[in-house]
């Protein structure tokens, strides 16, 4: 039990809200799922002709972040996992070179929410190191210091 029964961040001036973090995402939490949705669907069908940097392209395009869109974050989550498991071993270091900069910094978000949730789904630990060093080779350790200091999470 807790010894304080007053919240005292209501009365401090410099408190600090998760709001005032980062910028909520400007779309509506409906527009978002329906974004994600489609985003699916764009991923399957590019991923059944074999192009998994141009499906992993499309999922990494304007992801959802911010409150309010949970179902939208774990929907784009399976889809990324998805194309993950997809991929041959021997592809990644290709495929991670074929995206830019901000998409692999997103990838690596997806790769730790991914570690951060074992068992969920078809999140295979394996899968996710594997992506992790490869993408580690190519992006450099600047990507995770991005990634962690990064208030937006996925």
């Amino acid at each position: 039990m807790s010894f304080r029964k007053i919240d005292i961040d209501a009365y401090d001036e410099d408190v600090l809200l998760d709001g005032e973090l980062c910028e909520p995402d400007p779309r509506d939490p409906a527009q978002v799922l329906s974004d994600a949705k489609q985003k699916q669907a764009a991923v399957r069908s590019t991923l059944a002709r074999g192009d998994v940097p141009g499906a992993l392209g499309i999922a990494l395009d304007s992801i959802p972040y911010g409150p309010n869109v949970e179902e939208a974050k774990n929907l784009t989550l399976q889809t990324v996992v998805s194309i993950l498991n997809s991929t041959k071993s021997s592809e990644i270091s290709s495929v991670v070179k074929a995206l830019s900069q901000d998409a692999q910094d997103t990838l690596m978000k997806y790769l730790y929410k991914g570690m951060g949730m074992p068992g969920w789904g078809d999140v295979s630990g394996s899968v996710l190191l594997g992506w992790h060093e490869k993408l580690t080779e190519v992006a450099g350790t600047g990507c995770i210091v991005r990634v962690m200091t990064d208030r937006r999470t996925v």
